[in-house]
């Protein structure tokens, strides 16, 4: 099993941050755009609740691939936990976690998971899917950053 913990700090108030984060309308402009990443079932728009599924489709590695995943914990505004519940790996969580720090919230995104297939996937997790899955929570932090900060920024008057 693999464990990726990224932080990002992003100047808004922590409700932005954390509603931002769980409204699935906004994900897939959070996501990379070479993915074709949509929702396909389960909560389709809105702001994911405890207990909601989302089924997300999405090309990886070259193949389509299709992800149930359910919210299985939710403390607002401080942190929600995803669980897949059908999908490519073998064990998948991702927990969202939301701290109030000077001048904005510090984001911090915690992804276990793991490749099916024994000692093969375990291989696999070490030599692939550990950089390939850092690379996109770091993709997915960024944009969410830039969409946050640009929405919530204080408008000009001219």
């Amino acid at each position: 099993m693999s464990t990726i913990r990224e932080e990002m700090m992003i100047y808004a108030p922590i409700e932005v941050c954390f509603d931002v984060s769980r409204n699935v309308d906004d994900h897939s402009r959070t996501v990379w755009p070479h993915t074709h990443e949509r929702v396909v079932g389960g909560r389709m728009s809105g702001m994911l609740e405890a207990g909601d599924t989302v089924v997300f489709e999405a090309r990886h590695f070259g193949i389509r691939q299709r992800l149930t995943s359910k919210v299985t914990e939710m403390d607002k505004p401080y942190s929600f936990t995803d669980e897949m519940q059908k999908g490519a790996f073998r064990h998948l969580t991702h927990r969202h976690e939301f701290e109030e720090a000077a001048g904005g919230t510090l984001v911090r995104d915690i992804l276990d998971f793991s490749a099916p297939f024994g000692w093969v996937g375990r291989m696999f997790d070490a030599l692939v899917l550990e950089k390939y899955m850092r690379a996109f929570i770091r993709y997915r932090q960024r944009t969410l950053k830039a969409l946050i900060e640009n929405e919530n920024s204080p408008k000009s008057s001219t």
